[in-house]
């Protein structure tokens, strides 16, 4: 006879998701990550913080955010509301792998990748050590209730902390801020399109796939490279394929030119502070408005005979990932266990 296996984090899945219906816009992206490693070597030399591609991503995610207003937010009564500020969440592993956590960093558009790295170290060390006081009472909460009615105390939660604003059942108010960022390269995968999760109600979700050696064409010929590929989850109410470009775009820039984000030294440094936010935010919207300038007239000659420039070869991936560095629409989402 079946035997029923129901942990907490199994209880909370059934009590979250039903049948997928919503329109989702799943986007893929392969980098070149050379310049990235190598920023992340300086880094950890510099500040002596454990800097890792996770802490760059959710730094390039915050960035990304701010210049593209449309995903920073949130929808409720119908409408769509901008945040004054860009938070983003991470998701932790808790009792080796049976739970996860989110550690909300808040104002992660005007931190560096070192000052990221401390504030997710801090908060990951506070749920795993028992500290964190909401963890403990919303996991509590999640472990003694049926699923049939943990469903509907998860859309009252999303209702009450991102709708009102208001705390609820230990989480606060707009608890995952404007985004979700899991690690799954941690967990040896190449890439994962992870579902939304409706009582978070963020537009985005993004995972982080591993580092592995990948072909890139480098100057028109094949080279080794380490690389990895980046996926994200988008709520298509919130943006549309050229949004969605921008965001893609900016990360592309970033792994081109990680010292955008941020001095090396930084990470005692008061979020905010102009060291960051104008090495950071002037250059990234300057080149970001160029590369919208770009297409625009790319639009405009659509009609015209003259020939139009053959774009940059797409990197191609050893292990074959699906379509790099573009963006599909999807009915529905793909669960990945992370």
């Amino acid at each position: 006879m079946p035997k029923k296996m129901m942990s907490t984090r199994r209880r909370m899945t059934i009590a979250t998701w039903r049948p997928p219906h919503e329109g989702v816009i799943h986007g893929i992206i392969t980098l070149d990550a050379t310049k990235v490693l190598d920023y992340l070597d300086r880094a950890r030399e510099a500040t002596g913080e454990k800097v890792t591609i996770t802490s760059f991503i959710g730094a390039a995610v915050g960035k990304a955010l701010a210049l593209e207003p449309t995903l920073n937010g949130f929808i409720a009564w119908g409408n769509y509301y901008n945040y004054d500020d860009v938070s983003v969440s991470f998701l932790v592993q808790v009792d080796g792998g049976k739970q996860l956590a989110q550690v909300l960093v808040k104002d992660i558009d005007k931190m560096s990748p070192a000052q990221v790295a401390r504030k997710l170290q801090e908060g990951a060390g506070n749920i795993r050590s028992g500290k964190d006081d909401n963890f403990k009472k919303s996991a509590g909460l999640a472990s003694k209730m049926p699923t049939w009615a943990l469903r509907r105390v998860f859309s009252l939660a999303g209702l009450a902390t991102v709708a009102f604003g208001k705390p609820f059942g230990g989480q606060p108010a707009y608890p995952f801020g404007s985004g979700i960022i899991t690690s799954v390269g941690m967990l040896g995968v190449d890439e994962a399109l992870v579902p939304h999760t409706p009582f978070a109600r963020v537009p985005l979700l993004v995972a982080v796939g591993a580092i592995q050696d990948m072909v890139f064409a480098i100057d028109g010929k094949p080279e080794v490279r380490k690389g990895l590929t980046i996926t994200a989850t988008l709520d298509h109410r919130f943006v549309d394929g050229f949004q969605a470009a921008t965001v893609a775009r900016a990360f592309k820039d970033f792994f081109a030119n990680p010292d955008q984000l941020g001095p090396l030294e930084d990470a005692g440094q008061a979020p905010g502070a102009p060291a960051v936010e104008d090495a950071v935010d002037t250059a990234a919207k300057q080149k970001l408005a160029a590369a919208a300038a770009a297409d625009s007239q790319k639009v405009l000659a659509e009609d015209d005979p003259a020939p139009v420039a053959t774009p940059e070869p797409t990197p191609v991936p050893i292990s074959g990932s699906p379509q790099p560095n573009s963006f599909a629409n999807h009915a529905s989402t793909t669960a990945v266990s992370s």
